[in-house]
This record gives structure tokens, C-alpha cells and sequence, in this order.
């Protein structure tokens, strides 16, 4: 199984970005979906996640200005991130809870770095 992150880059303050993150391989089922970021010095932390049925919830500092949607179809999920601002600067990694024929762990993207500044 793998995850392939993309969509990261530099933008403005007040610009946005969207983030991708695919999965393939030899896939059962996926259960939740989320997106981490780590800043620099920082620890990670869970930004966003969503589960199969689509409930969602965010770390306060995000809330209004990012939005995690997933198309299960496609095994994917996104991050829609609007209003960006410097702090919102880190790599970007997504993560997900998948039950394979060999049992159910969670498996990471490789990071995409977010850059915001004028």
C-alpha cells in the first residue's frame, strides 16, 4: 500500500492551495482519512480528519479556512486550504487507517511542503 501526497507549494497569505493524497495497492477497506503537518521544530499534529461516513473534525486554529472531503471511490483525500497564512507553513502529511488482507494499520504519504509567504 502507498499513499501519494500532492498539491503543496508557495502561495501568499490569503491564497489557498488544495492537497491531494491517493492510495493504492491491495486495498479492503479504508476506514478514517486525515491530514498532519509539521513545522519546523515543531511536533506534528493532526490539522484534519474525516472517516468513512464523512464525519469531519479540525484543530481549532484551522477551522473556517480548511476543508477535508474524501472520494472513497477513488481512494483519496483531500485538503481544501483557503485563507492560508504564515503559520500555516509546514510539511504536509496524510495519513490512513487501511484493512488490507494482511490486517488494518495506518500507512503515511511522504510529506508535501506548504509555503506561505509574501
Amino acid at each position: 500500500v502507498q499513499l501519494q501526497a500532492s498539491g503543496g507549494g508557495l502561495v501568499q497569505p490569503g491564497g489557498s492551495l488544495r492537497l491531494s493524497c491517493a492510495a493504492s495497492g491491495n486495498i479492503f477497506s479504508i476506514n478514517a482519512m486525515g491530514w498532519y503537518r509539521q513545522a519546523p521544530g515543531k511536533q506534528r499534529e493532526l490539522v484534519a480528519a474525516i472517516t468513512s461516513g464523512g464525519r469531519t473534525n479540525y484543530v481549532d486554529s484551522v477551522k473556517g479556512r480548511l476543508t477535508i472531503s474524501r472520494d472513497n471511490a477513488k481512494n483519496t483525500v483531500y485538503l481544501q486550504m483557503n485563507s492560508l497564512k504564515p503559520e500555516d507553513t509546514a510539511v504536509y502529511y496524510c495519513n490512513a487507517d487501511i484493512r488490507t488482507g494482511w490486517g488494518t494499520r495506518g500507512y503515511w504519504g511522504q510529506g508535501t511542503q506548504v509555503t506561505v509567504s509574501s
